[in-house]
């Protein structure tokens, strides 16, 4: 039986795998034009499971193609002249593992070729291609390099001037006739003296997460294989949360498919899906791991993307902007419809509230009226449904009982605080009465909403930071449309007004229907001088 893959390349012998036939056919294409084609995406979204099916195509079916697959991530700490001599050796292993392949031998000549030659630097290496193009006859050379990244920096200055001097060359007698360069890094990224202009040869190729539908043919696999469905809105819900990241879209599958001893007869449902989801928010898998890692590489990483998660008007998408590019190459931002930053996909984004939420935020004591008993009983009925409306009226009040400690809460950005507290009076008690919680939608700017399902029930809170008041109305009819795609028929509203002279608002109305609770809470701007605490004391 396959497995869905997460560790590494996946292959369609032992994991179920996403076809991308339009991709691959696209790709097939540009090398067969002779295309010196770059593909620079963050780690662990496909790209090798797709070169290496690309190249296995060429080995199979397309005899007038030579396919060498190179792999440069051993190489970052060598020196110019290691690299270029186990380049060599790669070629060689790589050019006798394809006549392999094909039961073909080599000739007397290319066999006097391959044990005399060697490559010492860019130019042996254009020599070396140029003659082996002429004893391979009629087959074109492909070149697939893999981790692109792990050039030594004194080489690549020379690498990329070969492969351009080889591609302006006669174009049909060129080799290699295609090259696929693979990294997560850009040429210009990798270019650290800014010296290369010669690469402009380059042809940009896009391989973007899973749509929908590939998600549906991955899961339709195992489907087809075990015979155990998913619900269609569970397969919607998962590419909600991961936007088709193709290893979080994997775990997912391998959760419910193998962790959570769910009977093979039974169809795979919502309740299936919160049990998984409400796992993967949790653990430190490899991707999140990734994730955390980056996003703590640079101080102003958290304030920047802050930003990108409050702010309605958004941050424009400039990869000439540094630390965009940073975040870009890291897989956490990418480039809205209209152009704007936004975080991937949900699940980063919680990870991302949560990796820069302080573990104590030392108001945790007063989230509660001094003479609450329990707060799970307070705020649950006889029936066990939270009672949002007064847990959000206790969030507002305790607001104003904390008044301007709240900006006082450690390595919090000030327009950030009040979401912070919301989300960590929210988890804590969630985790206490056994309910979860997460972000639902997709990024948008300036929105978040929170959902939480308890008792099979779930409950939708969306939060905003105040932009004026034709925003604040938007929002709630923005939310009353939400709400009811998502079948519920009420909603919280929650904005923050960090303005100087902040003012309180509370308001319930029905918008098409649905009933919406807006909440407009002041965040205190500045502590009170000792001048004003006196003459009120």
């Amino acid at each position: 039986m396959k497995r869905f893959g997460t560790q590494g390349p996946v292959h369609p012998t032992k994991n179920y795998v996403v076809s991308r036939t339009a991709e691959l056919t696209d790709f097939i294409r540009r090398v067969k034009e002779g295309r010196y084609i770059v593909i620079f995406a963050p780690r662990q979204t496909g790209k090798t499971t797709f070169f290496q099916r690309a190249l296995d195509v060429f080995t199979a079916e397309e005899p007038a193609y030579f396919p060498i697959p190179l792999n440069f991530e051993v190489y970052e700490d060598c020196s110019p002249s290691v690299f270029y001599g186990g380049l060599y050796e790669d070629l060689r292993e790589e050019i006798e593992n394809v006549f392999n392949r094909r039961g073909a031998v080599f000739s007397e000549a290319l066999t006097e070729f391959l044990e005399n030659v060697r490559i010492t630097d860019h130019l042996s290496m254009q020599r070396f291609f140029r003659n082996f193009s002429k004893l391979l006859g009629d087959q074109r050379v492909i070149l697939i390099i893999d981790e692109f990244d792990g050039i030594p920096k004194e080489a690549i200055r020379g690498f990329l001037h070969s492969l351009r001097r080889i591609y302006v060359s006669n174009a049909v007698s060129r080799c290699p006739h295609s090259v696929g360069i693979v990294g997560v890094k850009s040429i210009t990224q990798l270019n650290y003296d800014r010296s290369i202009s010669p690469f402009n040869i380059q042809d940009e190729f896009n391989l973007p997460n899973f749509t929908l539908v590939q998600v549906q043919e991955l899961l339709g696999q195992y489907t087809e294989e075990v015979g155990q469905s998913f619900a269609p809105e569970v397969i919607e819900s998962i590419h909600k949360q991961t936007a088709g990241q193709p290893v979080l879209v994997n775990r997912f599958a391998q959760i419910l498919t193998e962790e959570l001893d769910i009977p093979k007869t039974e169809t795979i449902n919502r309740d299936h899906f919160a049990q998984a989801h409400a796992q993967l928010l949790e653990e430190n898998n490899v991707n999140i791991t990734h994730l955390l890692t980056n996003i703590r590489k640079n101080p102003r990483f958290e304030s920047l993307l802050m930003r990108i998660m409050e702010h309605d008007e958004g941050i424009g998408f400039n990869l000439d902007d540094k630390i965009l590019n940073e975040l870009s190459t890291y897989g956490v931002i990418g480039k809205s419809a209209d152009g704007m930053c936004e975080i991937l996909n949900p699940i980063y984004l919680y990870r991302i509230m949560r990796a820069f939420k302080p573990p104590i935020n030392g108001l945790e004591q007063e989230y509660f009226p001094e003479d609450t008993v329990d707060p799970c009983a307070d705020y649950l009925t006889s029936s066990g449904q939270i009672q949002l409306e007064a847990l959000l009226d206790n969030f507002r009040d305790f607001i104003t009982r904390a008044g301007f400690r709240i900006l006082q809460v450690p390595d919090t950005p000030q327009e950030s605080v009040g979401r912070h507290l919301l989300l960590a009076y929210l988890d804590e008690f969630v985790r206490r009465i056994g309910g979860m919680m997460h972000i639902e939608v997709q990024t948008g700017r300036g929105r978040m909403d929170i959902l939480i399902t308890h008792n099979q029930q779930k409950y939708i809170i969306e939060t905003k930071v105040w932009r004026g008041d034709r925003h604040y109305q938007a929002g709630k009819r923005q939310l009353a449309a939400y709400l009811k795609l998502e079948g519920t028929t009420e909603g919280y509203y929650v904005v923050f007004d960090h303005r100087q002279d902040p003012k309180s608002h509370l308001e319930t109305e029905t918008i098409d229907g649905i009933t919406v609770r807006s909440y407009v809470i002041p965040v205190v701007q500045e502590r009170p001088s000792n001048e004003r605490l006196v003459s009120e004391n």
